[in-house]
């Protein structure tokens, strides 16, 4: 009935022909009530297509984001998929030969780098055993010697006796700096200890990180400094020799254990870094008078901006080592100490004119380059970060040769002391004289 008062509505005339039309039945079949919906649904289909049903896809239901996660994470963790062999007596193309075995070749050098991968680190967790070869064995124990300190030293040394106002003698420089030279590495070699491990500069030592064992340490450092005081008592003069054999005994037996104990250690090992040039004057001159000293203290001096500023930027590392430095127990000491000693060095600068050292011209040509120190050395007290540091400590390490050459270059000749009857400059002109034949 609603279907008749629809068509009824529609206003088409056509439309009960085209019903009839399509209520026909072949073999004069009676129409039933599921044959007439069927029909209706035809007609609803062909004659009113916008009331057709037409299909949508399915939404896609809305899945959390944690979810998702756990997808991504598998997929990830699914990294190659490796397809199975086909049995033999299968026949099988020379194109799919050729990329089975190209794909199980790769598969085999993936799961060789991820066991590899895992074998590595599995080695870096555990403990092993070093071992030492000997072709690495020149480079762990020029590392052990310190190297580079070593040649500082050597280099302050041979200052030392190129300034003493005595004619230059090639076969006792060379002694006295050889024997300098490995006296440096016998202290340096018995210097580290396992506190080092803690501080990011010093972990990387041969002894630290069991590239070398301890005896082997302590071997070489008495190869070094056996010869070496030997050398210097011998073959230059037994002052040389007393003055080598005491910076070691300072260094290693003083210094490195107050590391650990007192701000003090600072001081000391500011002595150990004042004696090389003591010991080229000495193995020059063959005596310990006023220009040794005053040498000494231009060492001395020299060492605090130097250290103060260097320490201050690694304040962590010596804290972590627990270390007592001036920078991380005392840090206004520090930077007091600092602006101290590059003032000291304009008035040690000024007294070698009057010690007979120098000419007068070197506190003139000196005081910029120590004015400059100076005013880094304000800056550093003033400012007190990395920065102002940091600029200190580079000014340090050209300060100290260029002030070295300067005074090299305005010293007094042996012969104007000669010729003022200098007591040295006689007593080296008659032991030149027994010397010539």
């Amino acid at each position: 009935g609603l279907f008749v008062w629809h068509l009824k509505n529609t206003g088409i005339r056509q439309v009960p022909c085209q019903f009839v039309h399509l209520c026909r039945v072949a073999n004069n079949r009676l129409i039933t009530f599921q044959y007439f919906n069927f029909l209706k649904r035809m007609y609803v289909t062909q004659y009113n297509k916008d009331l057709s049903q037409r299909a949508k896809p399915k939404s896609d239901s809305v899945a959390s984001p944690f979810c998702d996660l756990q997808r991504l994470d598998q997929e990830k963790k699914v990294i190659h998929k490796i397809r199975p062999i086909s049995p033999v007596h299968q026949p099988l193309s020379k194109t799919s030969n050729r990329n089975e075995l190209r794909e199980m070749k790769s598969a085999a050098e993936t799961e060789d780098s991820v066991t590899r991968v895992r074998a590595e680190s599995k080695e870096d967790r555990q403990w092993k055993e070093m071992k030492l070869r000997l072709d690495d064995l020149p480079g762990i124990l020029a590392r052990l010697s310190k190297i580079k300190l070593t040649a500082l030293v050597v280099s302050t040394a041979s200052a030392g006796f190129a300034m003493a106002p005595v004619p230059f003698d090639p076969t006792c420089f060379l002694l006295a700096s050889l024997g300098t030279g490995l006296a440096s590495c016998a202290a340096n070699s018995i210097n580290q200890v396992p506190f080092d491990s803690n501080m990011n500069r010093t972990k990387n030592r041969p002894l630290v990180r069991g590239q070398i064992s301890p005896l082997l340490a302590v071997c070489f450092a008495a190869s070094c400094g056996v010869p070496g005081i030997t050398l210097l008592t011998l073959g230059v003069n037994p002052l040389t020799g007393a003055l080598g054999a005491f910076n070691i005994f300072l260094y290693t037996c003083c210094y490195t254990p107050m590391k650990r104990m007192s701000i003090a250690n600072t001081w000391v090992g500011a002595v150990v870094g004042a004696i090389p040039p003591v010991m080229g004057w000495t193995a020059a001159t063959g005596s310990l008078d006023a220009g040794a000293l005053l040498l000494g203290g231009i060492l001395y001096s020299w060492q605090f901006p130097h250290f103060n500023a260097l320490s201050w930027g690694l304040r962590e590392d010596y804290s972590r080592g627990g270390y007592c430095m001036m920078s991380v127990t005392h840090p206004g000491l520090c930077r007091r100490v600092a602006l101290r000693h590059c003032l000291a060095l304009i008035g040690l600068s000024t007294v070698a004119p009057v010690l007979d050292i120098t000419t007068w011209t070197f506190p003139i040509i000196s005081l910029p380059i120590n004015l400059y120190i100076s005013y880094l050395g304000f800056r550093f007290y003033r400012d007190a970060d990395r920065s102002s540091s940091r600029k200190l400590f580079f000014c340090s390490l050209w300060h100290l040769p260029m002030l070295l050459l300067v005074m090299f270059t305005c010293k007094k000749s042996f012969l104007e002391k000669e010729d003022k009857g200098d007591p040295l400059g006689e007593s080296h002109g008659r032991a030149m004289e027994i010397r010539l034949p």
